[in-house]
């Protein structure tokens, strides 16, 4: 047996010895206390979002205002007066998940409608259009909001090189070089859901949709010079803002309306109506008021509640249905993909994720599964067992006529890039005007030459007046 000394050779009286052992004796690893926390704080994380990492989310109600079952037989709109509980996750797209909430860039606006038939996610952004809408180039358009892979950094000669070879992105970056760039917050945002969708009657007629969500606390943004000063201060502005104002009882409120488009309509068209750059003139396809969103309980447990909320614009229900929005298509598979890896096999039975109706489903296992066989025994199809999930021609959207070679999708051909966005500068005040120019400006003066001409040559062909602003801030002759 050894016996401790001091540093002198004294022995070391039996009480402190005992002590100085314990200090200074090892640790094993059949300490699983230790063991066990340490493990579970290696894997507390989930993968991160590609995009709209940095987030936050609500709980709340929508309510029927106006009868528009002449258009679907979704059971959420069957009748004036009709609640549905909804989630909402608001967040910023470019960003990592410790980024600022002021930065400029569009905003995510997905809501989770919790109906009687299952859930129905609109998954959308705080811009009725988008950059892009061929959804191959998604990945490379998002490549270029993001770090360069050698510095690190975030990269503008890349952003407005793929813009200026990218003119469809005309209408979205004028729109995101605008006040409308930097809202002052969630609340004072508006939110669409952006592509073209569908209702279905219950006789099985389909006209097309645009969804509107309007703030009913008015639109409100930040003069850039405050939302960098507020990047500084208080990275999670939007955050808290949403947070404390549910908080204290001062609910936020959007109004849900829609534009409706038939199919002769749609054929009648001198734009594509399912191209995600363009809009629906409200002067022919007037909104119709649906009802009121109102916001009224925060989550918990962020990670549980917004980390872990899953949306997909394929989730669907009854009366409800898509279009043939190329970028929407993409959308239908990637989103739902994206959340098998990133949150598990059975992400969509989490709490957040989880339908308030009864699940029936044939999927079965695979991780994290905990709770029963989602409303029977039965795992295959067809089955004669009572409680299965329905397979019948009423769940399903009617036929779409198709035409066409199926080949690559040429996103250039019969395109008008420059129109639309030519007719929201001129909507503008002088004073947005000037604003937008100079927020162009100061984002491309570190860009080459080259690609700072190619840009405004598509700034001039949608208003002369625009072209020469750019030109004009950035020291240069407008491009032929």
């Amino acid at each position: 047996m050894t016996t401790l000394t001091t540093a002198t050779g004294a022995p070391v009286a039996d009480n402190q010895n005992s002590k100085t052992a314990g200090a200074r004796g090892p640790v094993l690893i059949e300490d699983f206390h230790l063991v066990e926390k340490l493990q579970h704080f290696n894997r507390e994380r989930i993968p991160e979002r590609v995009v709209h990492a940095k987030g936050s989310g609500a709980y709340g109600v929508f309510e029927v205002t106006n009868d528009i079952t002449r258009y679907t037989s979704a059971d959420l709109f069957a009748q004036v007066g009709r609640k549905t509980d909804v989630f909402i996750r608001f967040s910023t797209v470019g960003g990592e998940k410790g980024s600022a909430d002021t930065e400029r860039d569009p905003r995510g606006f997905a809501i989770k409608f919790y109906t009687n038939e299952g859930n129905w996610d609109l998954v959308g952004n705080n811009t009725p259009v988008f950059f892009i809408r061929d959804g191959i180039k998604f990945p490379d358009f998002i490549h270029t909001q993001k770090r360069d892979p050698r510095t690190n950094m975030k990269n503008p000669t890349a952003m407005w090189d793929f813009w200026s070879l990218s003119p469809e992105s005309l209408h979205q970056v004028t729109t995101l070089f605008s006040d409308r760039g930097t809202p002052d917050g969630y609340r004072a945002m508006h939110g669409f859901g952006s592509h073209t969708f569908s209702m279905i009657d219950a006789q099985g007629r389909r006209v097309w949709v645009k969804y509107h969500v309007l703030s009913l606390q008015g639109i409100r943004n930040l003069h850039p010079r405050d939302a960098a000063r507020l990047a500084g201060e208080d990275p999670d502005y939007a955050q808290r803002d949403l947070f404390e104002a549910i908080e204290r009882g001062d609910y936020p409120k959007w109004r849900f309306c829609i534009q409706v488009m038939t199919d002769e309509q749609a054929h009648a068209t001198p734009y594509d109506p399912f191209d995600l750059t363009k809009v629906w003139p409200h002067a022919d396809f007037p909104l119709i008021e649906v009802g009121v969103i109102t916001l009224n309980r925060n989550p918990e447990n962020y990670f549980a509640e917004v980390e872990q909320a899953a949306f997909s614009p394929s989730a669907i229900v009854r009366g409800l249905g898509f279009s043939p929005d190329k970028m929407l298509q993409a959308r239908l598979f990637a989103y739902h993909d994206a959340h098998l890896y990133r949150v598990g096999t059975n992400y969509q039975a989490l709490p957040v994720n989880r339908p308030h109706a009864p699940v029936r489903t044939y999927q079965r296992d695979g991780a994290m599964r905990f709770d029963g066989n989602f409303g029977g025994a039965a795992n295959y199809e067809p089955n004669s067992v009572a409680g299965a999930p329905r397979q019948d021609a009423a769940h399903r959207e009617p036929p779409l006529p198709l035409s066409g070679d199926a080949d690559r999708h040429d996103h250039r051909a019969g395109n008008d890039d420059t129109t639309q966005a030519g007719d929201l500068f001129r909507l503008m005040t002088a004073d947005q005007q000037a604003l937008l120019i100079e927020n162009i400006v100061n984002a491309m003066k570190t860009v080459p030459r080259e690609i700072q001409e190619r840009q405004i040559a598509h700034f001039a062909k949608a208003d002369p007046r625009y072209g020469e602003g750019v030109a004009k801030g950035l020291g240069l002759g407008l491009a032929a």
